[in-house]
């Protein structure tokens, strides 16, 4: 399966869209780790959703699918947009993000993040495991989403902003 970036291969800007939204990811899913490596019972879910509830709609902004750029489009484009979306099938592109709509885009690595629960009762090895877990699992819906973010500004034909809104946040 393809990742986000060879999706984005024939197009720059979509290129440079998954470059940033990478480098967003890359932050949240060590600080994700850090946090899974703990041995406190449910902060690593706590901060995965705080997270991801910050992640998606960064690299939302990075592809120009927020929901604030999304209404400064004409109906037209806004239209090709929104059915675009739906084949596309994601629920987080273009809406605000809310509490639930993070927890069904976790629902998809529920058995990663049930793994990860349990591994750290492990003296050491198991908030190793545990880490790498909680990293892979955050890095793993990031691209899926980058994936999604691709697929719908190529669909509609999207012109993806040049400026790199996430250097003005890290």
């Amino acid at each position: 399966m393809p990742t986000a970036l060879q999706m984005a291969a024939n197009d720059a800007a979509l290129q440079a869209a998954v470059a940033r939204g990478r480098k967003l990811l890359n932050k949240r899913a060590l600080v994700a780790a850090a946090a899974s490596a703990v041995p406190v019972p449910g902060l690593d879910w706590a901060v995965d959703a705080a997270m991801l509830s910050k992640l998606i709609p960064e690299i939302n902004r990075e592809f120009g699918l927020s929901p604030q750029q999304l209404d400064q489009l004409t109906p037209k484009k806004r239209e090709q947009v929104q059915k675009a979306v739906t084949l596309v099938g994601s629920v987080l592109i273009g809406k605000l993000i809310s509490r639930e709509l993070v927890m069904k885009a976790a629902s998809k690595i529920g058995m990663r993040l049930t793994t990860k629960q349990l591994a750290k009762y492990v003296p050491f090895a198991g908030q190793i495991v545990s880490a790498a877990v909680g990293y892979a699992a955050i890095r793993y819906l990031g691209e899926e989403h980058m994936k999604d973010c691709v697929r719908v500004a190529t669909q509609a034909e999207l012109d993806v902003p040049q400026l790199a809104y996430s250097a003005v946040k890290t």
